[in-house]
């Protein structure tokens, strides 16, 4: 059975920014927590905390089924967390950055004085913010056509890989980071 999810009237108000920003923020705690109740047998339970929504001709997936998708639904919000710290870096970084550093601004972009450096910082962190926050976002679509199956929906066949090389690169990216530190 082929399904697709209803699109949206023109009038229906669409999902803000922040709230599916928030939403890909809490994917790992809400998957290890759905992981858990799936694998105590509490598939209804786990299908809530994922946010799968079936309607009820839809039969119920097995409980391994849905762990998988728990699993999964886990490396998607360690790659949130991921981004979440870029988020944070950013927002610290640029918008705080003449409370966080406090000097001397010699060799800091956009000395030698506090205001430029701080003002470079602001300039480069925004778009860096922006990006970060359109990247919660996607991850929140991603997770939706992830879970596609469990809603008795096709799930896209790119999906797979992307969620797989997304979460790729966030390893990479944090192994990267972290030969960076002193």
């Amino acid at each position: 059975m082929t399904t697709t999810r209803p699109r949206r009237s023109p009038s229906a108000p669409a999902p803000g920014v922040a709230r599916r920003a928030w939403d890909a923020v809490t994917l790992l705690p809400r998957g290890a927590a759905a992981f858990a109740a799936a694998t105590a047998g509490r598939g209804g339970s786990a299908r809530s905390l994922l946010r799968v929504e079936a309607g009820p001709e839809v039969p119920r997936p097995g409980a391994v089924r849905v762990a998988g998708h728990a699993l999964a639904t886990v490396l998607l919000g360690a790659l949130s967390l991921v981004l979440t710290g870029v988020l944070l870096l950013a927002v610290a970084r640029g918008l705080f950055y003449g409370l966080v550093d406090q000097g001397p601004y010699d060799h800091s972009w956009g000395g030698p004085s506090r205001a430029g450096a701080w003002l470079a910082h602001f300039a480069v962190a925004t778009p860096c913010a922006v990006a970060t926050v359109a990247a919660l976002y996607g991850i929140t679509g991603l997770h939706e056509r992830l879970t596609a199956p469990l809603r008795g929906e096709r799930r896209p066949g790119w999906v797979l890989p992307a969620v797989l090389v997304c979460c790729a690169a966030g390893a990479l990216f944090v192994v990267a980071f972290l030969r960076q530190l002193p």
